[in-house]
């Protein structure tokens, strides 16, 4: 009797070895075919990419963007006035001004003299017919500036200062 229990159990063992061999051998199968799925989606990725870099270098030949410049912008060649000496710079501003803003940029842009010459594309503005003749010295206009001079963009001390804070209505 021990012997036929002996033989149900090794045959219960070998049916369970053989349905987790079976399992191993499905779930391997499933890890192959999606590898292989995987490996597909890349080779086809990877065509896609060579495919974008061609169009890409078609889309990027100079000699096509100076033919659509050329079609669709209406551009004029630079003539040799719209360039300018080195002399005619501006100072540069001190340190302490460019310390006094936050965005130096801006500063420069704020505290640029008007030019007297036109470059670029941009006309010249018409003068008027008559000019009005302007007072000797206005009650509130600055004093004058020479062009040589770097403008002072410190606030002075009798000038209250306000923060540059910009707020949302949402708060």
């Amino acid at each position: 009797m021990i012997l036929r229990l002996l033989n149900f159990v090794v045959i219960g063992a070998l049916v369970l070895a053989a349905a987790y061999v079976y399992r191993i051998k499905f779930d391997s199968t499933v890890q192959a075919e999606h590898l292989a799925k995987l490996r597909s989606e890349q080779r086809h990725e990877r065509d896609r990419i060579a495919a974008l870099r061609a169009e890409w270098g078609t889309l990027d030949n100079p000699a096509r963007i100076e033919a659509l410049a050329n079609r669709f912008l209406q551009l004029k060649q630079i003539a040799p006035t719209q360039f300018d000496t080195l002399d005619r710079l501006p100072e540069r501003p001190s340190d302490d001004s460019r310390a006094a803003n936050d965005d130096p940029i801006a500063g420069l842009i704020s505290t640029q003299q008007p030019l007297d010459s036109v470059t670029g594309s941009i006309p010249a503005p018409i003068p008027d017919a008559a000019p009005a003749a302007a007072p000797d010295v206005a009650p509130n206009a600055p004093p004058t500036v020479s062009p040589d001079a770097t403008p002072d963009t410190s606030p002075s001390a009798d000038e209250p200062v306000t923060p540059d804070v910009t707020e949302s209505p949402d708060q």
